[in-house]
């Protein structure tokens, strides 16, 4: 039992609901008093899927009002009253489909604080002082200035406060640089459309069921402009809008329902000079006092979004430097309305972290970062600015940086709660008990060629797992083997390379990440960055079809285009022959050859098919390295021998002709009779043939 007048500001209660558990608190209030209650359940990200459910009942437990998801807390619940007497007042707890478990916890606020629904306009300039109404409180309407915060906020909080205490979560509402029009009502016609600029903001509440709203600006031909309805992604109101402009005469112009969410969002471009209105309803024609919405129509800007790639998957990215080690990870890009270069940079590190990143070029959307920590720097840990700048000084483009983090995943991993970041994770740890370096190559990997990578591993004493290596990204037509390690009490592994016919030429960073146990888990550093040359190829080769028979020898011909110098001389093997068959050395060619003949061996127990599987591998060494290109398409046909010709034996004389055979009479079947003809035939063979 608690007393509503010893609870201000508020109350918190944590608990937790068990499969059929009902929590009840009982609260005292005076008539007038406002009684509120706000529950924390999946906001705690606790990685369950509980769906509370909260109810407010009287002495004689009725329902005075009750909240399964509100939309201001999505899955979480909120009730709020005026107590219409003294009295004892019921708080009921459960999960919605009387399940729970553990883990279905919860934090209860109980109090007379203030809880609006809505705040109208839902947002302005930065350092704007505005006038807001407060929406949805039991105790009623309140209008307040508010100066907003200086800088912009695609997500500011603004909590109502009042003389019983702080709402314990906030209103949601945006700092833009756009002038604000609040709708003036009713404005549920064209004609009675509020006049409102492009651009701008447009606020307003579809206040019933039904109701739409109608606004009219001017724009000009050309003038793009990104239009978008916020209303369930950053206000949290229960609206599904959908959104049209019309012409003046009526006619629609853009149209969008929902555009990758509820929300709506389209690119205008007007046809022509000349007045637009813009209406906004709910799918369902719904509508209510807390339905409230922003309109925004923004010009189109650059703008640069920087996120890090999941190295695994639904787990977001964090950075961990060791000291005296390196850690790299990649790096993502999104620009939107412009192109160009860019670089990378990091803001608000760790003290003694430094950081190695190449230029994110224009056609690139990611690139690999290396963080080096230095020996004698203090562990800590920061959350960072992660920037993109553009290469062109010219270019000013806001950056800023979005990480998710799904806090409860609901059926096939959705989303259901989650947290949205602005900065990257990072810390610096003590020392590792091991580092990598990648053995920088002397060659280039050629296309359609393979390389062997060197990696090499320096151990503390005393530590000796096995320490799995990976490439941390592939550039561009090049594949790497995924599963190789250093041996453990080894120092050394290669990690197969191999490069397409398309791989991108040029040189790339390139940079291994190591994974090894450590102190009952698993701890992760990087090599430092080196580069990889992708080169065209040497050689085209194009095969002939060669064919023998079992027992036999024949010879395939290779015709040869030289691409590029490779210098005196270069040795090819050919590969891919079918058991049973072989053939000589390799074949050395030099840069005036033109063609090249592999004699072929086929050994009588091979067997007689035709086999597509034959290669040529070129291997050419420069710089006490290996160059390897290998090309495929020739042909064998193994057939079995041609049987014998067999001599035709003498043709037997021909046998005397059999004497003719005497004709035989050839026998008439008589015609049957009929019963009539029967009957009269029998009666003339009984009067001896006399008549009838």
């Amino acid at each position: 039992v608690l007393d509503l007048l010893d609870m201000e500001p508020l109350a918190s209660i944590n608990g937790v609901v068990q499969n059929e558990d009902v929590d009840y608190f009982v609260v005292e209030a005076k008539k007038g008093q406002r009684v509120v209650a706000e529950l924390e359940g999946i906001r705690l990200g606790n990685n369950v899927l509980f769906d509370p459910y909260l109810a407010i009942l009287n002495e004689a437990r009725f329902e005075l009002s009750r909240s399964d998801d509100a939309a201001l807390l999505r899955q979480d619940c909120l009730c709020a009253i005026v107590a219409p007497e003294d009295g004892k007042y019921i708080i009921q707890i459960r999960e919605s489909a009387y399940g729970g478990n553990g883990n279905c916890k919860y934090r209860l606020h109980v109090g007379s604080f203030p809880r609006p629904t809505a705040v109208l306009p839902a947002g302005g300039r930065p350092g704007e002082t505005i006038e807001v109404r407060w929406i949805g409180d039991p105790a009623g309407e309140v209008t307040e200035k508010i100066t907003l915060p200086s800088v912009v906020d695609e997500d500011y909080g603004l909590f109502r406060q009042d003389e019983h205490g702080i709402a314990p979560s906030p209103n949601r509402i945006r700092v833009v640089d756009l002038q604000n029009t609040i709708e003036a009502e009713p404005n549920d016609t064209r004609e009675a459309a509020t006049a409102a600029v492009g651009p701008g903001a447009l606020n307003g509440i579809l206040q019933s069921p039904g109701d739409v709203d109608y606004y009219k600006f001017t724009a000009k031909k050309g003038q793009q402009m990104d239009v978008r309805v916020y209303a369930r992604n950053t206000l949290r109101s229960p609206l599904d809008s959908v959104l049209y402009i019309q012409n003046s005469g009526g006619g629609n112009v853009a149209s969008n329902d929902d555009s990758g969410g509820p929300d709506s969002y389209f690119r205008f471009n007007p046809p022509a000079d000349g007045e637009y209105f813009v209406l906004i309803r709910d799918h369902l024609q719904a509508g209510g006092p807390n339905y409230a919405y922003r309109i925004e129509l923004a010009p189109v800007q650059p703008a640069l979004t920087m996120t890090l790639p999941e190295k695994q998957r639904y787990v977001p990215t964090t950075m961990t430097v060791h000291r005296g080690n390196r850690t790299a990870m990649m790096v993502n890009a999104s620009r939107a309305n412009w192109g160009g270069d860019l670089n990378v940079s990091v803001e608000g590190m760790p003290p003694g972290i430094s950081l190695e990143a190449p230029a994110m070029l224009a056609n690139q959307t990611s690139i690999p970062v290396v963080f080096s920590a230095a020996p004698d720097a203090a562990t800590g840990g920061a959350l960072a600015d992660l920037i993109g700048t553009p290469v062109d000084a010219n270019l000013k483009v806001p950056s800023k940086f979005f990480q998710r983090t799904m806090l409860v995943r609901g059926q096939n991993n959705t989303d259901v709660w989650g947290h949205d970041a602005d900065r990257m994770a990072i810390s610096l740890a003590d020392e590792a008990p091991f580092k990598i370096e990648i053995v920088q190559p002397k060659v280039p990997i050629v296309r359609n060629g393979s390389m062997g990578l060197k990696i090499v591993a320096t151990r503390q004493e005393g530590y000796d797992a096995a320490i799995a290596v990976r490439m941390l990204y592939n550039p561009s037509g090049i594949g790497s083997s995924g599963s190789i390690s250093i041996p453990k009490g080894q120092n050394e592994a290669t990690i197969p390379l191999t490069a397409n016919s398309g791989a991108a030429i040029g040189t790339w960073p390139i940079v291994v990440t190591a994974h090894g146990a450590h102190a009952g888990g698993t701890i992760e550093i990087s090599s430092q960055m080196a580069t990889l040359d992708i080169s065209d190829s040497f050689f085209g080769f194009a095969f002939t079809k060669a064919a023998g028979e079992l027992g036999q020898e024949t010879a395939l011909l290779v015709n040869i285009e030289t691409k590029a110098e490779f210098g005196e001389s270069c040795k090819v093997e050919l590969l891919g022959l079918p058991a049973n068959t072989s053939t000589a050395a390799p074949v050395v060619i030099t840069k005036d050859s033109t063609e090249m003949i592999f004699p072929i061996k086929i050994e009588m127990e091979a067997k007689p098919n035709t086999y597509k599987s034959l290669v040529c591998r070129a291997t050419i060494e420069r710089d006490g390295a290996v160059i390897t290109q290998t090309l495929g398409g020739g042909e064998l046909r193994v057939d079995k021998p041609i049987p014998p010709k067999v001599t035709a034996a003498p043709m037997p004389k021909p046998a005397a002709a059999p004497a003719p055979k005497p004709e035989v009479a050839k026998v008439v079947p008589k015609k049957p009779l009929s019963r009539l003809e029967q009957l009269r035939q029998a009666r003339k063979e009984a009067t001896g043939g006399g008549g009838e």
